[in-house]
């Protein structure tokens, strides 16, 4: 689950510990809080802790943020208990800590578990927190915020083969930050966002009260859905609709290269794949690879899709809609809903299913050093315009860099903006994400992978969204925009140019939600915007 900047807003006079001891007076607190004074012991571990590293790096993913310059947390909390969130968030706000809450740790700018601002910090990994309860005769599930999306998808398909839950392809991500970001993967053409499809919820607030769905508010409620969940308190737990599929869906990668004609059918695709029947998922991996004629270096589009039915039904859907894609039987495969969400992340076909259930498998976007963008498109992009975009995938920088487009419409045309904090919905063509990751070696030179993305991002700009650029939470980028800790006057008017790109106009709701929440500081400051931030 991650932090959320749009909370440090207002004036950020609250008392941020000066002690030279916050730790020991943290650790004091927390021993008259936690009813067996045995467990912190093995629930919280400082610094001074021999096992401090290895539980803070756990859950890391992006290795760029895990550095020895890297800010890290004064203590880390793996409660067992709501009781043991309940007394870190008191003894926080006691001793003027701020708060960060980890599910999965993929958020892409490490805010899970570090820290732009140089003030001391706790925090709460959730990583004992991952129960999965389904209820296959009512369609739902109860799912804790420290389950993986990998553990969810693996209990729902013990139980069937024909329920789903519409979240991501990566099977490490937490559940806590997925949901509180709002959540798209391989169904959401179909069933809309992870988020629309959570029914309830329970969150420990600043206050330290559990609140439920009734009891918080459809305001708060609304918020956690795709605002950061943890901006507005600590998420317990998530209640899903679950979703039906066929038994049987169908899978294809079909990968051409320039000499293949891929810059042509790239164009094409921007018409044709966000009017496709609702039922199918059509996305587009773009990077450098060498011909196998010559082997000189060439950009190779690589179409991927997951269809709700059979290869009987996806043939002639294709020939008609897509016809210069040249889909044929032979490229196709049938399997399991839950086996195409392996298959999506480049697990090859046959896996075992407890293949979700494995955390430590180096993939996109885990386990990586790595930088991210993404962009959203209303408009198909000129032929030209990709055809000046390829020779930037020939630097040396770019050897393993990826673009990645995912056509939205069917659903996400039907739901409004203002249904959730997400606001990417009706008139997107598809969404763009940016990738470049580097090996460890090569991580002193950062700064020159980075620098590619951002002349790429720069040269995308006339042809993306506008006045807001939008950005999908979920893919923090802090090249847009952080806040500066203690700048009361400006904290709004900076917040608001990339709140903006990541909530269009629901920005302001979730403004006025925060401001609603918790007790005023003797200056007026919302107790809960500096704690959850």
């Amino acid at each position: 689950m991650f932090p959320f900047l749009i909370v440090v807003l207002f004036s950020l006079s609250w008392k941020i510990s000066d002690s030279t001891q916050p730790a020991e007076e943290f650790l004091h607190c927390l021993s008259l809080r936690f009813h067996n004074s045995s467990s912190i012991s093995e629930l919280v571990y400082t610094q001074h802790n021999s096992s401090y590293s290895s539980v803070l790096k756990s859950s890391t993913q992006n290795f760029r943020l895990s550095t020895p310059s890297t800010p890290t947390p004064l203590v880390i909390i793996t409660p067992l208990h709501a009781s043991h969130i309940q007394a870190t968030v008191h003894c926080c706000k006691k001793h003027g800590l701020q708060l960060r809450i980890r599910s999965g740790g993929h958020d892409f700018e490490g805010l899970s578990y570090t820290t732009t601002y140089e003030v001391p910090f706790v925090v709460i990994d959730l990583l004992n927190l991952r129960s999965v309860r389904i209820n296959v005769e009512k369609g739902t599930a109860w799912v804790e915020s420290g389950a993986t999306v990998g553990e969810l998808y693996y209990e729902i398909a013990k139980r069937s083969r024909t329920l789903a839950f519409p979240a991501g392809i990566g099977h490490t991500v937490g559940v806590g930050g997925h949901l509180s970001g709002g959540g798209f993967g391989l169904l959401f053409r179909k069933y809309g966002l992870a988020a629309d499809n959570v029914i309830d919820s329970r969150l420990i607030d600043v206050k330290e009260r559990i609140l439920d769905r009734k009891s918080m508010g459809e305001d708060l409620f609304w918020a956690i859905r795709g605002g950061g969940g943890s901006s507005f308190g600590v998420v317990l737990a998530w209640k899903l609709n679950l979703v039906a599929v066929p038994a049987i869906v169908t899978v294809f990668t079909v990968s051409k290269t320039l000499e293949q004609n891929a810059t042509k059918l790239v164009h094409r695709w921007q018409y044709i794949a966000h009017k496709l029947p609702k039922e199918i998922h059509m996305s587009i991996g773009i990077s450098r690879v060498k011909s196998n004629e010559n082997e000189k270096m060439t950009i190779q589009a690589s179409f991927r899709a997951v269809f709700l039915g059979s290869i009987d039904e996806l043939l002639p859907l294709m020939e008609e809609k897509f016809p210069q894609l040249g889909i044929v039987k032979e490229d196709c495969f049938e399997m399991g809903w839950a086996e195409s969400n392996l298959y999506s992340t480049q697990f090859p076909i046959g896996v075992p299913l407890e293949t979700l259930l494995n955390g430590n498998r180096k993939s996109i976007l885990s386990k990586l050093f790595f930088k991210a963008k993404s962009d959203y498109v209303k408009q198909p992009i000129p032929e030209t315009t990709f055809e000046g975009l390829w020779p930037k995938f020939y630097k040396e920088e770019a050897k393993s860099a990826i673009m990645v487009f995912v056509a939205y419409g069917g659903k996400m045309d039907e739901i409004l903006e203002t249904e959730t904090p997400f606001p990417h919905r009706a008139g997107n063509l598809y969404s763009i994400s940016y990738v470049v990751d580097w090996e460890e070696e090569e991580n002193k030179n950062s700064e020159k992978f980075m620098s590619w993305m951002r002349r790429v991002y720069n040269y995308m700009t006339p042809f993306i969204t506008k006045s807001p650029r939008e950005i999908y939470i979920n893919y923090r980028d802090l090249d847009i925009g952080v806040n500066k800790f203690n700048n009361h006057k400006g904290n709004y008017v900076q917040a608001r140019i990339w709140g903006l790109k990541y909530f269009k106009n629901n920005f302001n709701r979730l403004v006025h939600i925060t401001t609603k929440l918790g007790p005023k500081t003797s200056s007026g400051t919302n107790r809960a915007s500096l704690l959850f931030c």
